[in-house]
């Protein structure tokens, strides 16, 4: 296979990986964190920012996150955006401050973050498939072009499948991993 359309289907299928693991990684179980809220965006002045570039994010309480805009403008935009997440969050606006109480996961709650989780790893791996399709159709276009031999086409396509196989077992991990801590919580 070349190797330029490898290292570009790696780069690619890495990142999306690791974009599945970073969302993974702001799904806390029963503790806050500011990890948790940081990545949400927050509609400000037109532009989607994300919360940690519009106010301070503390943690002053295992069960309580508290959020300092720097702009008081900015307080309520960050309130729907959080609200309007897939986090179940319920924000208390002061007018100046807003105090994320961080509830114990109940049942239900376990059940919804498990679907959440579930539903970002197939996302990721929907992603994975583009990506095999992407580079698959850039191999048969080199076959078409005759730069490239029928059994080196098959070849090529063959690893590709290979390396789409790893990340997807990759994304499948992290799901059983994450699965396993929403459930013992």
């Amino acid at each position: 296979m070349d190797k330029e359309i490898k290292k570009e289907m790696i780069e690619k299928m890495e990142k999306s990986f690791s974009i599945v693991s970073e969302e993974f990684a702001s799904i806390k179980t029963g503790r806050a964190s500011p990890v948790l809220i940081e990545g949400i965006k927050v509609d400000y002045y037109g532009t989607k920012v994300p919360i940690n570039q519009l106010a301070s994010i503390a943690v002053p309480e295992p069960h309580l996150i508290v959020i300092h805009p720097f702009d008081a403008k900015a307080i309520d935009n960050i309130e729907k955006a959080i609200i309007s997440s897939d986090l179940g969050l319920n924000p208390s606006n002061d007018g100046s401050v807003l105090r994320i109480p961080i509830p114990p996961l109940t049942d239900e709650r376990r059940e919804e973050l498990k679907k959440l989780v579930h539903r970002l790893a197939e996302e990721g791996k929907v992603s994975l498939r583009n990506i095999r399709r992407d580079i698959i159709k850039v191999v048969q276009d080199k076959a078409k072009e005759g730069l490239m031999r029928k059994d080196e086409e098959l070849r090529c396509k063959d690893e590709i499948q290979k390396v789409t196989d790893h990340y997807t077992d990759k994304i499948k991990d992290i799901l059983m991993k994450k699965e396993k801590e929403i459930l013992d919580g």
